[in-house]
């Protein structure tokens, strides 16, 4: 007969939070341990994108409308889904975070880092930035190829901010895109149905917005 408390020591071990400098502790320090030896300038870069860089997935979803606007329903529907994806993929990956409770690496690992360290609550797993622009990125390829693809590009480069200011572990970053694109995919698949319906929308009062027709 098992041990009913071996039995619980996963659970136990999942609502104690997650180690995750026991994952990838070290090579989270070489990243801080690089940015502390890059130049100013190039840090200051890097420290803007993982701040403000979300913008820009903003403002390829606006390019993406106005191209719709000139094609199809399904290239409006598919477009008009990104949004969606990006805010489920949000939504469940703040989901993750409060089950497997990681405390931030700049909480636990003695390094400098290049933006003060989010307070203790500020949950470290899965990294909510990473799952925010790989949703906009797999979703907006759905739309636009070029257009995903220098989205994709620009979730790589917020991912690898993330963990160069300090914020996050390599594996926070890797699992917040997971999330993301595991969101991502099933929303746009299911917004491909939903065409006939923008089509319908397109002949109404909401035609100068789906439609330049």
């Amino acid at each position: 007969m098992s041990d009913p408390q071996h039995a619980l020591s996963p659970l136990t071990s999942l609502a104690s939070g997650l180690n995750g400098k026991a994952i990838d502790g070290s090579l989270y320090t070489w990243f801080t341990d690089g940015a502390n030896r890059a130049p100013h300038w190039l840090d200051d870069v890097v420290s803007f994108w993982a701040t403000w860089g979300l913008v820009f997935f903003a403002l390829l979803m606006v390019a993406a409308w106005w191209q719709a606007r000139r094609t199809s329903a399904t290239a409006m529907a598919l477009t008009l889904a990104v949004p969606v994806a990006v805010v489920l993929g949000y939504v469940v990956n703040d989901i993750v975070k409060s089950v497997f409770t990681e405390v931030r690496p700049c909480q636990v690992i003695p390094t400098h880092t290049l933006q003060p360290c989010p307070g203790v609550g500020d949950w470290s797993f899965p990294s909510n930035h990473a799952a925010i622009a790989m949703a906009a990125a797999v979703a907006l390829l759905f739309v636009d190829r070029r257009l995903g693809a220098v989205a994709f590009v620009a979730a790589l480069v917020m991912g690898f901010s993330r963990i160069w200011i300090g914020a996050h572990y390599p594996h926070d970053v890797l699992i917040g895109f997971a999330v993301g694109a595991v969101v991502a995919v099933p929303v746009e698949l299911a917004a491909r149905r939903a065409a006939p319906l923008v089509a319908r929308l397109q002949a109404g009062p909401l035609r100068p917005l789906l439609t330049d027709g």
